[in-house]
Formats: structure tokens, sequence, C-alpha cells
């Protein structure tokens, strides 16, 4: 008896620990989950964009590669504009995005005020904390030196 409430008492105490990580971000445009396990320990690199915005446009093909390539980094997008549901699935095709975007803007979770400008991407650590903004259209290369120089 002793040792299956041990065993018990283990469990829970896995179970709450696992509970102690990076908060849920809702779901993305597919209507996938992203879950506080995903997040938790890895970069993200957190884009707003909008279909309107010539330098998003831009910069999509970068944020694709950078999504592609880097096991270790989580790209996201949330759409300026506020869309969801179907507007935003079909806004994510037209712009041909292919890393998740996100249905609900995290901004007030990170403490993030809205910027003014676009394109603005924030480059968030493994424990949450947003490290750096960097605003105006990005390439591949310069986020994952930015990436390297905050490690």
């Amino acid at each position: 008896m002793h040792i299956r409430l041990g065993k018990v008492v283990t469990i829970l105490v896995l179970a709450v620990l696992a509970g102690c990580g990076q908060p849920d971000w809702g779901l993305d445009h597919r209507g996938e989950p992203i879950s506080g396990e995903t997040l938790q320990g890895r970069w993200k690199v957190l884009n707003y964009w909008a279909e309107w915005c010539g330098p998003c446009r831009t910069e999509i093909p970068e944020l694709n590669a950078l999504a592609a390539s880097a096991d270790d980094v989580l790209v996201l997008g949330v759409n300026f504009d506020g869309l969801t549901g179907q507007d935003l699935a079909t806004a994510v095709e037209a712009m041909d995005i292919n890393f998740s975007v996100l249905q609900q803007d995290p901004a007030q979770q990170l403490g993030i005020e809205r910027s003014a400008v676009l394109p603005v991407t924030y480059l968030i650590d493994g424990a949450g904390k947003v490290r750096e903004t960097l605003v105006g259209e990005q390439t591949e290369a310069g986020i994952r030196a930015r990436l390297a120089a905050l490690e």
C-alpha cells in the first residue's frame, strides 16, 4: 500500500509541474491548438502582418524559410486586422503563409502593446519573455543573427 501511495504522489507532483509551463496560445488558422507544451523551451518568432502591407508580402517567404528550416524556433503569425475563422484561412492562403497563424492575438498575454507599424516581429525566448522587437521587413538570416546574439 505504501508503494502505491508513493506512486500516486509522484504522478500528482509530475502533473502539477507539467502545468507550470507556458499557457496555451489558442488555435491557429487550421484550428490546431498552439499548446504551452509546444511553446515551452523554444524561441518564438511572432510576426504581425496584413494583406495590404507591401513589406509584409516581401517578408513572408523569409519567415516561411525560417519556419521550414529551424526545429528549435517556432514561427507564428498574427493578422493585424484581427481576421478569424475562414476569413483568416483565406488570407493565409492568399499570402502563401506556411507557418501557423494564431486566431487570437497573444499581445495582452505577453504584455506587449499593439504596434502602429507593420511588419513587426517579436523574439520571445523559451520561457515566454519578449526579448526583442524588430520593426520593419526582416530576413531569415537577420532573424537568425538576432536569435544567436540573444542566446
